[in-house]
């Protein structure tokens, strides 16, 4: 789960961390109020910073410097509601729902800091280096001896205190920056968290805005369904994640593009299946579906009944391959025979991610 600039400057300061005085707003007469008492307090300036899920914010005009009250709220006014492109939101852009009003502050100098996990050491990896203030991924590329990396164990030396107690996946200063006054501040932040362990912190989860994400995937979300929205034509349902990767890589194979990654999991039942169906189905670029299923937890008789059920409710018109094995698996053919319905039944993966691939071109 990702949360906005605000709410990570937030968590950062009650661990101790210097943030900028500054306030978030949602339309221009809270901007105004918020530069108003910047101003009054001392601020030679304020700067207006759009709140959207994605960097390149500045590059895309969603960062404004104001000198006056007035210059502010005349550029909230212009930011709200417009839809900001970055490289990171693709050309669908972001619309700005959120601002960030805060104070501006006398640079001196621009660093990095960030903890992340890195999964081939199985621990959170701490990170810093003097290239603050651009892309670190570009930085890692271009630069790698220009990122000082430490491996934190839980328990001895570096400890870090707010990234495993918040259960965070990613957690990022950039910039982190000394002032011409001797002050450090963190003057961006960023975060990220296991969604697997919101259930320990409430509070955390209240943070979600859902109008950043796909709505197809917040949909998927309500029914413990995991679906990340692609650009392909293939519609993919798939129990287990690897079962499901592999499913994504042959129908690349076969010459087709996979239009979603689908896991329903190996527990799911009739009606998580009609709700993944519906999902998939919602996704207007979708032009055929492939079902590929290893019964196991899941038994196939129960994907069947799913299947036919979601079909017969959605008035499906798409061509639908299904590959099936595993557990009960006759019965579940039997169930996909009788219900009337012109699925296409493949023997193999290759087979299966061949005709689906073929049914997507129309052919």
């Amino acid at each position: 789960m990702k949360i906005h600039e605000y709410q990570a400057k937030a968590i950062l300061k009650k661990y101790g961390v210097a943030v900028p005085r500054g306030e978030m707003a949602e339309n221009r007469d809270q901007a105004e109020a918020a530069a108003k008492t910047l101003f009054d307090s001392g601020a030679s300036g304020v700067v207006v910073k759009a709140q959207i899920h994605a960097g390149g914010r500045g590059k895309g005009g969603g960062v404004k410097i104001a000198k006056s009250v007035e210059e502010a709220s005349e550029l909230a006014s212009k930011m709200l509601g417009m839809t900001l492109i970055t490289h990171q939101t693709g050309a669908e852009g972001r619309v700005v729902r959120r601002l960030l009003v805060e104070e501006t502050l006398p640079i001196q100098r621009e660093l990095y800091l960030g903890i992340v996990i890195d999964r081939a050491e199985a621990k959170p990896v701490f990170m810093a280096s003097v290239a603050g203030g651009m892309e670190i991924e570009k930085v890692a590329v271009e630069n790698p001896n220009a990122i000082l990396k430490e491996y934190i164990t839980p328990g001895m030396g570096l400890e870090a205190l707010a990234f495993q107690e918040t259960d965070s996946s990613l957690m990022e200063i950039n910039p982190f920056i000394t002032c011409s006054d001797g002050r450090l501040f963190a003057l961006d932040a960023k975060m990220n968290f296991d969604d697997s362990a919101l259930f320990r912190h409430p509070e955390l989860k209240e943070l979600r805005d859902i109008t950043e994400e796909d709505p197809l995937e917040v949909e998927a979300s309500k029914y413990s369904l995991n679906y990340i929205k692609l650009d392909g034509n293939v519609g993919c349902m798939v129990n287990g994640a690897g079962l499901a990767m592999a499913t994504m890589d042959i129908i690349k194979y076969a010459g087709g593009m996979p239009a979603n990654f689908l896991d329903v999991g190996g527990g799911a039942n009739a009606e998580q299946v009609t709700h993944a169906f519906e999902i998939l189905l919602s996704d207007k670029n979708v032009k055929a579906v492939l079902i590929n299923i290893f019964g196991g937890i899941l038994r196939v008789d129960t994907l069947a009944r799913g299947v036919v059920e979601a079909a017969n409710k959605t008035h499906i018109h798409l061509p639908v391959v299904l590959r099936l094995e595993g557990t009960n698996v006759e019965q579940g053919r039997e169930i996909l025979k009788q219900s009337g319905l012109n699925f296409i039944v493949a023997e193999t993966m290759k087979d299966a991610a061949e005709k689906v691939v073929m049914a997507a071109k129309g052919t």
